[in-house]
């Protein structure tokens, strides 16, 4: 069946603050993504920059900046994609997202995933362990976090897990959401289908071929299908959005991101307010309900106002 995009809400907007923003640039960003109609902001939950950005001011903790904007914001969804689990222990994750929640009354979802920048936790002193033991800590955390948010008010939870485990907990506090929505995306032939059909609301395909995104929405769905799943999985794409009314425009918005605008067109929605509607247009006949836009350049707000006024009207 093909997925059909209705309007400006199944647009979100999603940012990468590790190459370098302050809270007060992302709430202004989250403001306007707000004040457009966009449907949410999502951040990205990394503490050092990549690809030679200075990175400068420093890292911004993702859930301390979704608790600001969650009371600075009344409409958007807010999340992550994604918080890796070698961050935060299953046990603080929960309490965190489930206060930003009711912060929000209601507006979170949790993008999670294994993680996979050693060099930050280098940086910062956070343990890496192998891909098998990160996947495991995802298995773990996944497993806290439904039982956590399930159980009855007035009950504990215990579980007992390879890498995480807790014991008698009061299962405190309740998010405002039943249940928060799960965003878990990731390559992964085997393990990744099987946790997203068990746990999550959405799995997410990032900066990948259509072509991908086809191949692993099929191996998802097949794992629904293994575990007979009756509620409904919504698939999304994020791709990096570089779109202007002239060539000039195009030009200078990749130049300000150090990039090619005959590159971003090959890998990213980018170019006219056509071009982009029609790689956007791809990902949505191919079934994902939802698109994240990677906007780099946070301080081009003008860039949100032409997506949302020539973009977005294409896609309708």
């Amino acid at each position: 069946m093909v997925a059909a995009m209705t309007s400006l809400t199944d647009l979100h907007i999603f940012t990468e603050p590790q190459q370098g923003a302050s809270y007060d640039t992302l709430l202004a960003i989250a403001k306007r993504t707000e004040a457009l109609g966009f449907g949410g902001f999502f951040r990205s939950d990394h503490f050092l920059s990549m690809g030679g950005a200075s990175g400068l001011p420093g890292p911004t903790d993702a859930w301390v900046t979704l608790a600001g904007l969650a009371r600075e914001t009344s409409r958007i969804r807010l999340g992550t994609l994604v918080s890796p689990v070698t961050f935060r222990g299953p046990g603080l994750l929960a309490i965190s997202v489930a206060q930003v929640d009711q912060m929000s009354g209601g507006r979170v979802e949790l993008g999670i995933g294994a993680g996979w920048y050693e060099a930050e936790h280098l940086a910062y002193g956070f343990d890496f362990p192998d891909a098998a033991k990160r996947f495991d800590n995802l298995a773990d955390q996944l497993a806290i976090l439904d039982g956590l948010w399930k159980t009855p008010t007035g009950e504990t939870f215990s579980y007992t897990g390879s890498m995480h485990s807790v014991n008698d907990s009061p299962a405190l506090p309740k998010p405002a959401q039943q249940p928060v929505p799960i965003i878990i995306g990731g390559g992964g032939p085997t393990r990744t289908p099987a946790l997203a059909a068990r746990y999550a609301s959405e799995y997410n395909v990032a900066f990948t071929p259509v072509e991908t995104f086809t191949e692993r929405k099929q191996r998802v769905e097949a794992a629904c299908a293994a575990i007979d799943r009756q509620r409904s999985m919504r698939y999304s794409a994020a791709v990096v959005v570089c779109a202007g009314a002239t060539e000039a425009d195009v030009e200078r918005r990749a130049a300000s991101i150090g990039r090619e605008s005959a590159e971003l067109r090959r890998v990213g929605a980018a170019g006219s307010a056509d071009e982009t509607a029609t790689t956007i247009r791809r990902y949505v006949d191919a079934g994902a309900e939802r698109i994240y836009l990677q906007v780099l350049d946070l301080s081009d707000l003008d860039h949100l106002d032409f997506i949302a006024d020539a973009v977005a009207p294409l896609l309708a």
